[in-house]
């Protein structure tokens, strides 16, 4: 997957950007980037993260972006740390961005939706910063700017001017379509032969939605294919972390015949391993392949797939380009979406696993090249609509809302 953004931004393949406006002292670092290459560039970095919601040992979300962020500064010698805060607020986010740039750092990168609000309270007071944000969409920022506005934001980006609200001329977002991932996830659950699934998200925002919509779909898509029906629990914890609350009501899914319950939604996974490993169930994993968390912790072979996205390999190509090719100018302002660049599975920023996932004769490794490359061609088209649940014809959804 290196080099993926480089390539796909200098053939002016990306898609769902929105350019960043006018000129400023941005300008003078552009140029800088540009007139250095290799280490003269490098030197001039130090590169901070800030965790979201769950910690750099989350297993997910914000453990795969820090380890992106150590690994390239350590091959790159760029010095790096990262900044947990002491609470869940954008209050709480912009004071360790700030005392992430207070220590000397001047390149920030902000994993999860929730860093929106911090986008708008601090691009514009540290323009020589520049800030790489993950899952960060257009409706991100325009709802806290809307809100810091005084105004009030309708939900549909499209009727908005982000760069009216937040200062976006050091910022660059990057969002993933998700659904695309949680469409493989369902269909291969279900062309591997379980018709009793569980959808456990975290909190009903954007990222996860698309994930459980898609799976939704594929599961529906690979039923109506086989001609059965399938039965499919939907919920969200209200949280990105299992507890015993949680973990009671996965042990009555399983206990009701639930057989595989994707658990999507940073440490939630631990509530449905823990009920799963009861009775010998069956788990999806998240964001990156956790097969050998989710096995080695809780029971060998407990991993069915996972549905991912690429966060290390945005994280570590975005940093390469802008860091050492000295490409900024070609990210600022942008927020793009990943999806599918190729046919050939494990190229694209939404995937499942080719090592772990438990394929079978019934779904081969070819079948799901297969279903890759005719989703690329359009023959196989998944919502991404966020507002309703997807019709189905030969999945019973039971929408049960928040657990808590």
């Amino acid at each position: 997957m290196k080099k993926i953004i480089s390539l796909l931004l200098t053939a002016g393949l990306m898609i769902g950007c929105l350019a960043g406006c006018g000129s400023n002292s941005a300008d003078s670092n552009d140029a800088a980037d540009n007139s250095a290459s290799g280490a003269d560039a490098a030197s001039e970095y130090s590169v901070a993260m800030i965790t979201d919601y769950g910690d750099i040992t989350d297993q997910s979300f914000n453990q795969t972006t820090y380890e992106a962020c150590k690994e390239f500064c350590e091959a790159q010698g760029i010095q790096f740390n990262y900044y947990k805060p002491s609470g869940d607020s954008t209050a709480e986010r912009v004071a360790s961005v700030e005392k992430a740039i207070d220590d000397g750092y001047n390149v920030i990168v902000m994993p999860g939706y929730a860093f929106g609000g911090t986008l708008v309270e601090v691009s514009e007071s540290y323009k020589d910063v520049k800030f790489i944000a993950l899952d960060v969409a257009a409706g991100d920022i325009l709802e806290a700017g809307v809100a810091k506005a005084g105004e009030t934001y309708d939900y549909n980006p499209a009727n908005w001017n982000v760069n009216d609200y937040c200062y976006m001329d050091n910022v660059y977002c990057a969002i993933y379509q998700e659904e695309l991932s949680g469409y493989m996830a369902g269909y291969a659950a279900v062309k591997l032969g379980y018709t009793e699934l569980g959808f456990l998200g975290g909190m009903a925002v954007p990222a996860v939605i698309r994930f459980g919509f898609g799976f939704v779909q594929g599961a529906d898509a690979a039923a109506a294919e086989l001609g059965i029906t399938v039965n499919l629990k939907y919920a969200y914890g209200n949280q990105f972390y299992g507890d015993g609350d949680i973990t009671a009501a996965m042990d009555t899914w399983y206990g009701d015949g639930t057989q595989v319950v994707f658990a999507c939604g940073g440490g939630i996974y631990t509530s449905a391993a823990e009920a799963a490993a009861k009775v010998g169930g069956k788990v999806i994993g998240v964001d990156s392949d956790q097969s050998p968390i989710i096995d080695g912790g809780y029971g060998e072979g407990m991993t069915v797939t996972s549905a991912m996205k690429g966060l290390y390999p945005t994280t570590y190509d975005t940093l390469t380009d802008v860091i050492v090719n000295g490409n900024w100018a070609n990210y600022a302002g942008k927020i793009t979406t990943l999806g599918l660049v190729s046919d050939e599975p494990t190229e694209n920023y939404v995937q499942i696993p080719m090592d772990t996932t438990q394929w079978s004769d019934s779904f081969t490794q070819d079948d799901y090249k297969a279903l890759v490359a005719s989703m690329r061609a359009g023959d196989i088209t998944v919502s991404n609509d966020t507002t309703a649940m997807p019709a189905t014809t030969n999945v019973n959804v039971s929408d049960l809302g928040n657990l808590k």
